[in-house]
Protein backbone atom coordinates (compact mmCIF):
# COMPACT_ATOMS: atom_id res chain seq x y z
CA UNK A 1 0.00 0.00 0.00
CA UNK A 2 1.37 3.39 -1.04
CA UNK A 3 0.94 6.46 1.17
CA UNK A 4 0.95 10.19 0.45
CA UNK A 5 -0.61 13.47 1.49
CA UNK A 6 -2.19 15.77 -1.07
CA UNK A 7 -4.20 18.93 -1.30
CA UNK A 8 -7.82 18.34 -2.35
CA UNK A 9 -8.46 20.14 -5.63
CA UNK A 10 -11.46 20.45 -7.93
CA UNK A 11 -12.00 20.17 -11.67
CA UNK A 12 -15.42 21.06 -13.02
CA UNK A 13 -17.48 19.93 -10.00
CA UNK A 14 -15.32 16.96 -9.01
CA UNK A 15 -12.92 16.93 -6.04
CA UNK A 16 -9.68 15.03 -6.67
CA UNK A 17 -6.03 14.64 -5.73
CA UNK A 18 -3.03 14.17 -7.94
CA UNK A 19 -1.17 10.93 -7.22
CA UNK A 20 2.62 11.45 -7.02
CA UNK A 21 4.43 10.25 -10.17
CA UNK A 22 6.56 7.64 -8.38
CA UNK A 23 3.45 6.08 -6.81
CA UNK A 24 1.62 6.21 -10.16
CA UNK A 25 4.51 4.32 -11.76
CA UNK A 26 4.38 1.58 -9.14
CA UNK A 27 0.60 1.26 -9.67
CA UNK A 28 1.14 1.10 -13.46
CA UNK A 29 3.73 -1.64 -12.92
CA UNK A 30 1.35 -3.63 -10.72
CA UNK A 31 -1.56 -3.14 -13.14
CA UNK A 32 0.60 -4.02 -16.13
CA UNK A 33 -0.68 -0.95 -17.95
CA UNK A 34 -0.60 2.83 -17.95
CA UNK A 35 -3.92 3.41 -19.69
CA UNK A 36 -7.05 4.66 -17.98
CA UNK A 37 -9.00 3.35 -16.09
CA UNK A 38 -7.04 1.55 -13.37
CA UNK A 39 -8.90 0.02 -10.42
CA UNK A 40 -7.51 1.01 -7.02
CA UNK A 41 -8.40 0.73 -3.36
CA UNK A 42 -7.14 2.21 -0.14
CA UNK A 43 -8.21 4.80 2.40
CA UNK A 44 -8.67 8.55 2.65
CA UNK A 45 -8.24 9.95 6.16
CA UNK A 46 -8.63 6.36 7.46
CA UNK A 47 -11.90 5.69 5.54
CA UNK A 48 -11.61 2.75 3.14
CA UNK A 49 -12.56 3.14 -0.51
CA UNK A 50 -12.71 1.31 -3.82
CA UNK A 51 -12.22 3.67 -6.76
CA UNK A 52 -10.87 4.00 -10.26
CA UNK A 53 -7.78 6.00 -11.12
CA UNK A 54 -8.39 7.89 -14.37
CA UNK A 55 -6.51 10.13 -16.75
CA UNK A 56 -8.53 13.24 -17.57
CA UNK A 57 -7.39 16.32 -19.47
CA UNK A 58 -3.87 14.94 -19.61
CA UNK A 59 -3.44 14.26 -15.89
CA UNK A 60 -3.97 11.22 -13.69
CA UNK A 61 -6.46 11.93 -10.93
CA UNK A 62 -7.94 10.10 -7.97
CA UNK A 63 -11.44 11.50 -7.63
CA UNK A 64 -12.59 11.91 -4.04
CA UNK A 65 -16.34 11.45 -3.71
CA UNK A 66 -18.51 12.04 -0.66
CA UNK A 67 -18.46 8.34 0.24
CA UNK A 68 -14.68 8.57 0.52
CA UNK A 69 -14.56 11.92 2.30
CA UNK A 70 -17.62 13.50 3.87
CA UNK A 71 -18.48 16.90 2.33
CA UNK A 72 -15.54 16.60 -0.06
CA UNK A 73 -16.81 19.37 -2.40
CA UNK A 74 -16.74 21.78 0.54
CA UNK A 75 -13.23 20.75 1.61
CA UNK A 76 -11.25 21.97 -1.39
CA UNK A 77 -7.77 23.06 -0.31
CA UNK A 78 -7.63 20.68 2.64
CA UNK A 79 -4.62 18.35 2.81
CA UNK A 80 -5.76 14.74 3.08
CA UNK A 81 -3.97 11.49 3.84
CA UNK A 82 -4.28 8.90 1.06
CA UNK A 83 -3.36 5.24 1.01
CA UNK A 84 -3.64 3.64 -2.43
CA UNK A 85 -2.83 0.39 -4.19
CA UNK A 86 -3.74 -1.37 -7.40
CA UNK A 87 -6.90 -3.47 -6.98
CA UNK A 88 -6.72 -6.70 -9.02
CA UNK A 89 -10.26 -7.77 -8.01
CA UNK A 90 -12.65 -8.44 -10.90
CA UNK A 91 -15.24 -5.66 -11.01
CA UNK A 92 -17.32 -7.13 -13.79
CA UNK A 93 -21.04 -6.67 -13.27
CA UNK A 94 -23.08 -9.49 -14.74
CA UNK A 95 -26.18 -8.45 -16.68
CA UNK A 96 -29.46 -9.36 -15.04
CA UNK A 97 -30.68 -12.72 -16.47
CA UNK A 98 -34.00 -11.16 -17.51
CA UNK A 99 -32.13 -8.47 -19.47
CA UNK A 100 -30.12 -11.14 -21.30
CA UNK A 101 -33.37 -12.99 -22.04
CA UNK A 102 -34.99 -9.80 -23.37
CA UNK A 103 -32.00 -9.12 -25.63
CA UNK A 104 -32.07 -12.70 -26.92
CA UNK A 105 -35.76 -12.31 -27.73
CA UNK A 106 -35.20 -9.12 -29.72
CA UNK A 107 -32.46 -9.41 -32.35
CA UNK A 108 -32.62 -5.72 -33.31
CA UNK A 109 -32.15 -4.55 -29.72
CA UNK A 110 -29.37 -7.09 -29.20
CA UNK A 111 -27.56 -5.83 -32.30
CA UNK A 112 -27.81 -2.19 -31.14
CA UNK A 113 -26.64 -3.13 -27.63
CA UNK A 114 -23.62 -4.94 -29.06
CA UNK A 115 -22.72 -1.82 -31.07
CA UNK A 116 -22.76 0.50 -28.03
CA UNK A 117 -19.54 1.67 -26.43
CA UNK A 118 -18.42 -0.56 -23.55
CA UNK A 119 -19.05 2.29 -21.10
CA UNK A 120 -22.67 2.71 -22.20
CA UNK A 121 -23.22 -1.06 -22.10
CA UNK A 122 -21.83 -1.06 -18.57
CA UNK A 123 -24.04 1.88 -17.58
CA UNK A 124 -27.19 0.06 -18.75
CA UNK A 125 -26.14 -3.23 -17.13
CA UNK A 126 -25.25 -1.50 -13.87
CA UNK A 127 -28.49 0.47 -13.80
CA UNK A 128 -30.65 -2.63 -14.22
CA UNK A 129 -28.50 -4.84 -11.97
CA UNK A 130 -28.75 -2.52 -8.98
CA UNK A 131 -32.55 -2.26 -9.02
CA UNK A 132 -34.20 -3.92 -6.04
CA UNK A 133 -37.74 -5.02 -6.93
CA UNK A 134 -38.84 -7.36 -9.70
CA UNK A 135 -41.37 -4.74 -10.78
CA UNK A 136 -38.72 -2.05 -11.27
CA UNK A 137 -36.37 -4.53 -12.96
CA UNK A 138 -39.03 -5.60 -15.45
CA UNK A 139 -40.19 -2.02 -16.09
CA UNK A 140 -36.63 -0.84 -16.73
CA UNK A 141 -35.78 -3.79 -18.96
CA UNK A 142 -38.78 -2.81 -21.12
CA UNK A 143 -37.50 0.80 -21.13
CA UNK A 144 -33.98 -0.37 -22.04
CA UNK A 145 -35.25 -2.44 -24.97
CA UNK A 146 -37.39 0.50 -26.13
CA UNK A 147 -34.35 2.76 -25.86
CA UNK A 148 -32.24 0.36 -27.93
CA UNK A 149 -34.98 0.36 -30.57
CA UNK A 150 -35.09 4.18 -30.59
CA UNK A 151 -38.56 4.45 -29.03
CA UNK A 152 -37.85 6.20 -25.73
CA UNK A 153 -35.27 7.70 -23.38
CA UNK A 154 -33.22 5.65 -20.95
CA UNK A 155 -30.30 6.36 -18.58
CA UNK A 156 -30.63 10.07 -19.34
CA UNK A 157 -30.23 9.66 -23.10
CA UNK A 158 -32.59 10.21 -26.00
CA UNK A 159 -31.04 7.58 -28.25
CA UNK A 160 -28.32 4.91 -28.15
Amino acid sequence: MEHFKARLEIIDMNPFVFVPPEILQRIFDQAGKDKSPIPVRGSVNNKKYIQTLVKFRGAWRLYINIKMLKNSPKRIGEVIEVFIQYDPQDRTIKPHPDFIKALNENADAKKVFASLTPSLQKEIIRYISFLKTEESINRNIRKAIGFLLGKNRFVGRDHP
